[in-house]
């Protein structure tokens, strides 16, 4: 390519970038549009749902009584809990099916085995083995979250460029070297996709946990608020679960950008 094509093709992507609209702009306009949308609906009572006005409300009343604060802290409590032990357990039994062949022949038929297996069955099984306190409702949510980042760690190693690891060999380095200097950078991207998947999971399997004799949370709350058609109170509940599953999941994405700074991507 010659300099004055160079040059070109650098002023083109200065305009580009000059001319680009800031993400949390357009999330903010995506976000009016779909109040918007839920507000006209509402308005023409095409269906029968509570408008954003009465949700915010009910909203302001539950955080006024304490309980919207409350059923925040619990959920969160489960879901960070359990995710956490999930992704704990899964990023090394991943790390160990992808690298030895003996290991992935041993325990890659359970993992599809419970795969198969909605972490929701499950419930009635833990509560007859577990009892009713929080112990099984952990348990669930560390079943969805190790399952769902268990099969991205694994993959990410079985799907490290084999050049890279034999030309480590080459220059003499041993396993020992290889695996923290090779196979975890590489597979890296892998794994923080897993640990998103897996915070989904966490999330969508909370409402679920909390049927096992909850006192508290946004799951047992839309339980409760369904016994008398409050539909107020289970839109902010789940709303408060779409926001704080989007913010956990931000921050997951920031982590990704600084600990993979060295993969190209798509702007």
């Amino acid at each position: 390519m010659s300099i004055h094509a160079a040059k070109h093709v650098e002023t083109i992507e200065k305009a580009r970038a000059n001319m680009r609209v800031p993400p949390l702009l357009l999330n903010f306009v995506a976000f009016a549009f779909a109040v918007t949308i839920w507000w006209a609906i509402t308005a023409a009572k095409l269906v029968v749902l509570p408008g954003p006005l009465e949700v915010f409300q009910r909203a302001l009343q539950l955080i006024a009584n304490g309980q919207l604060p409350l059923d925040i802290v619990s959920s969160l409590r489960r879901v960070l809990t359990g995710f956490l032990l999930g992704v704990a357990l899964a990023v090394p039994v991943g790390f160990l099916m992808g690298w030895y062949r003996v290991a992935r022949a041993l325990i890659e038929p359970y993992i599809q085995f419970f795969r198969m297996v909605p972490p929701l069955a499950v419930i009635p099984l833990a509560i007859v083995t577990m009892g009713i306190d929080e112990t099984p409702k952990i348990f669930v949510i560390f079943l969805a979250s190790f399952l769902s980042s268990v099969v991205a760690t694994y993959q990410g190693v079985i799907g490290v460029d084999r050049t890279l690891i034999n030309a480590a060999r080459v220059l003499g380095a041993r396993d020992r070297v290889i695996f923290p200097r090779v196979i975890i950078p590489a597979s890296l991207p892998f794994i923080l996709v897993g640990v998103r998947i897996g915070l989904g999971s966490a999330w969508a399997t909370v409402v679920a946990a909390e049927l096992i004799a909850a006192q508290s949370g946004l799951g047992f709350r839309m339980q409760q608020a369904q016994l008398y058609y409050d539909l107020s109170t289970i839109f902010v509940s789940l709303i408060t679960i779409g926001v704080l599953g989007l913010l956990m999941d931000r921050l997951v994405q920031a982590a990704e950008r600084h600990l993979t700074r060295w993969q190209e991507r798509v702007q």
